[in-house]
């Protein structure tokens, strides 16, 4: 026995591991105490006549007799492993058991930095969509594909990882790139501890425990995702660079989340989006396409996120009502083509977030949108100041910022040949919320505004006029 190896006896014997099968985790522990990777090592891995089940290595070292590669039985002759027990998982759903859980374990695809891929349950979601659909799907014990489109902050990923979440199982989350290959997903040779190994990547790692995969952002990826289309047949797939043949383990599921529904996007709003095979698509028996929570439900999460951020007075409940309002009234307006951006229920989130931090709900929602242009920025500040009165600043003092024209809708031309003539840019001075053109003070004094009545923007000399409608 090479040294390394016995090494490794030598540690699982003086943690109290003096029988064989070894778990994986065992096995981890030992590794560890060793200065060693948390993974199992190759010559355990590799050797098809450890494996003693799922998460199970015979290593008879630890008795004291050394390994012997087991006699070939017949498949006829061979006993089954005795079924694991497994724990009823409460659902509302009736479903078909899922798959017996491994052992609380380090899988080396986490650099042994977790003990399991289950991920935690978020206290504040709120389910919402195709959540009941996706969870009929995972729990059917069926081998069914999912495709999941919808706009960008709408809760697609979260859906997914919190139904791994509900029902405990392992989660394998890939956030695909143009750059993601085939070595990324079913894995490659690795330098571990001056050794090369092979490596299972998270697609294997998920077909052979029986876990949830989700393909997040598939519509940015390359023709190298062609390498999943055995995968996603449920019928295994070969790993060419070991001789290997992985058939999905029972649970096993795969969802894939995108912007577009793989056809590419001609807004402009999801750079670097592809237009996929369509064989590729045609492997996703079901696309479900999420939309933004009801404003009723994104009222609740807005609520449960105030909460978990310790905020329970009347005035913050306020706020979260003002909040919603104002991103519901801008998702009519964008699906109307009124305006060119949106706000998401994750910048709504942010929002709230930031309002705990300082307090003040005109800089929290300053803070969640200046990452838009500056007309949006004025356009969406003064819609919220619309709906709360409480957010609108003092009056100037002193000249006023921009001035508002009381314009026809038949004198639009006009008013834009009038902008550019001032050096302004039009594309800039319109005001969906307000429905008014506006140009600067230093515009204002050319005189050449003078027939619309510019007022400033703080005062109401132009409520009643007639607003243009484009």
């Amino acid at each position: 026995m090479k040294q390394s190896h016995q090494n490794l006896v030598d540690a699982l014997i003086a943690q109290g591991v003096t029988t064989s099968p070894v778990s994986r985790a065992d096995i981890a522990s030992a590794n560890q105490s060793n200065g060693k990777s948390a993974s199992v090592p190759s010559w355990i891995l590799h050797d098809q006549s450890r494996r003693a089940g799922r998460g199970l290595f015979h290593v008879p070292e630890v008795c004291g007799s050394g390994h012997e590669t087991p006699a070939v039985v017949s498949p006829v002759t061979q006993p089954a492993p005795a079924p694991r027990p497994v724990a009823p998982v409460a659902s509302p759903v009736e479903t078909a058991p899922p798959p017996a859980a491994a052992p609380a374990s380090t899988l080396a695809l986490t650099g042994g930095e977790s003990a399991t891929l289950v991920p935690n349950r978020m206290k504040t979601y709120v389910p919402f969509g195709h959540f009941n659909d996706m969870e009929r799907i995972v729990m059917s014990g069926l081998f069914y594909p999912c495709f999941i489109t919808g706009l960008s902050g709408n809760g697609k990923t979260t859906m997914v990882e919190q139904i791994c979440a509900k029902h405990g199982r392992e989660f394998y989350r890939v956030n695909i790139t143009c750059q993601t290959d085939e070595d990324d997903l079913l894995g490659g040779f690795r330098l571990i501890n001056g050794e090369t190994v092979w490596c299972d990547g998270p697609v294997v790692a998920a077909m052979k425990n029986g876990g949830v995969l989700l393909l997040d952002e598939i519509d940015l990826a390359s023709h190298a995702i062609m390498c999943l289309q055995p995968v996603l047949e449920g019928k295994g797939v070969f790993l060419k660079k070991i001789g290997q043949w992985v058939q999905p383990a029972p649970g096993f599921q795969v969802f894939a989340t995108a912007n577009t529904k793989g056809k590419g996007d001609e807004s402009g709003k999801f750079a670097a989006t592809n237009v996929l095979n369509e064989a590729f698509l045609d492997r996703f028996p079901v696309c479900a396409e999420q939309e933004y929570p009801s404003a009723a439900t994104e009222r609740k999460i807005v609520n449960g996120t105030m909460k978990s951020l310790g905020l329970g007075e009347a005035e913050d409940r306020e706020f979260g009502k003002h909040l919603c309002k104002w991103s519901s009234e801008i998702r009519t307006l964008y699906f109307a083509d009124g305006v060119d951006e949106i706000v998401t229920t994750r910048r709504v989130v942010n929002i709230v977030t930031a309002y705990s931090m300082f307090k003040d709900r005109r800089k929290a929602i300053q803070m969640g949108v200046t990452r838009f242009d500056t007309s949006t920025q004025e356009s969406f500040m003064s819609l919220y100041e619309k709906i709360d009165a409480a957010a609108t600043p003092a009056e100037p003092v002193g000249d006023a910022t921009r001035y508002d024209l009381d314009s026809t809708f038949e004198q639009k031309d006009t008013v834009k040949s009038a902008i550019r003539a001032a050096g302004g840019n039009p594309r800039e001075r319109f005001d969906p919320i307000k429905k008014k053109w506006w140009v600067t003070p230093e515009e204002r004094e050319t005189g050449a505004f003078d027939q619309w009545n510019p007022a400033p923007v703080y005062e109401t000399a132009t409520e009643g006029s007639e607003e243009c409608p484009w």
